[in-house]
């Protein structure tokens, strides 16, 4: 249902502290021109933690109404109380979400049969769910024989995996034939080459049609050129991560004149040592 290259997209904010919508217009046009498949708003790329409920309601209003074609949009609607979770899902469905992406509940450390029963109960929001598990974000992995088991219930359609582990890749598939989304931009294209269909990823803010067509070649069996964009863009995937993600990233589409790079308390520019390295990146890519 949802594949193929899915752009996690950043939140942009005025110098004032408020959603720049005309910016948020303006990267969803971006991604419409280069290739990208699908739209993921207030995700953790998007600063979600930091933003109110009135907040994530215009955004995925303004995406549903820049949004054409074959593009789908897709909302992070998760928190750690079930009951929030299913209220911000049905209000996405309703704003027109197609989909709804699900981190774990992070704080509250649940165990595994919690999570499952967590995912069950998401069946009330009538929205399509892809599970999101992240551990370095929320302190919990969501188990391969957990994903399974939910894997049998209709309302959850695939699962976006960034544990880094590509073993527990493998083991999820097979285990079950959900559809696996890489989390991990580094990890694409190893994923892919184990039963993965696609990526919600962080570079793509800065260069969808590399992603993009990297997803596209691995498909068609063109592996040489999936692999030669792979290395291609590691260097900069690599930089885009110096520090926690969105910070590098708003600082580089920053510097390649995309948006201002304003950041949501508690998180601060990135530090003037890495932002040399990362400007290299983006000098090597041909970006500056």
């Amino acid at each position: 249902m949802f594949k193929g290259s899915i752009v996690a997209l950043v939140t942009p904010f005025t110098k004032d502290n408020r959603v720049d919508e005309e910016a948020l217009r303006r990267l969803i046009d971006f991604q419409r021109q280069n290739g990208t498949d699908g739209i993921l708003v207030i995700g953790c790329t998007g600063e979600s933690f930091t933003l109110t409920e009135q907040e994530r309601d215009l955004i995925i209003r303004v995406a549903r109404e820049e949004i054409s074609g074959d593009m789908f949009l897709l909302a992070g609607t998760g928190a750690s109380g079930t009951e929030v979770v299913i209220e911000r899902s049905n209000r996405a469905r309703q704003l027109g979400a197609d989909g709804a992406l699900v981190i774990t509940p992070f704080g509250n450390k649940p165990s595994q049969d919690a999570l499952l029963l967590h995912y069950q109960r998401l069946a009330e929001a009538e929205i399509p769910i892809i599970l999101y598990n992240v551990p370095s974000r929320t302190g919990t992995n969501l188990l391969p024989a957990t994903v399974a088991r939910l894997a049998g219930f209709p309302h959850i359609v695939a699962i976006k995996e960034a544990s880094g582990n590509l073993d527990q890749v493998t083991q999820i598939g097979q285990l079950c034939d959900i559809e696996v989304l890489s989390g991990d931009d580094a990890l694409t294209l190893p994923m892919l080459a184990v039963g993965g269909r696609g990526v919600i990823s962080t570079c793509a803010n800065i260069i969808p049609a590399d992603m993009s067509r990297m997803i596209r070649s691995f498909f068609e069996g063109d592996l040489d050129t999936a692999r030669k964009l792979h290395l291609k863009m590691f260097p900069l995937i690599k930089a885009l991560f110096l520090e926690g993600n969105p910070v590098p990233l708003k600082a580089a589409m920053e510097l390649a004149g995309m948006i201002e790079g304003n950041l949501r308390a508690p998180l601060v520019p990135i530090s003037e040592s890495n932002r040399v390295v990362l400007k290299h990146e983006l000098q090597n890519y041909g970006l500056l």
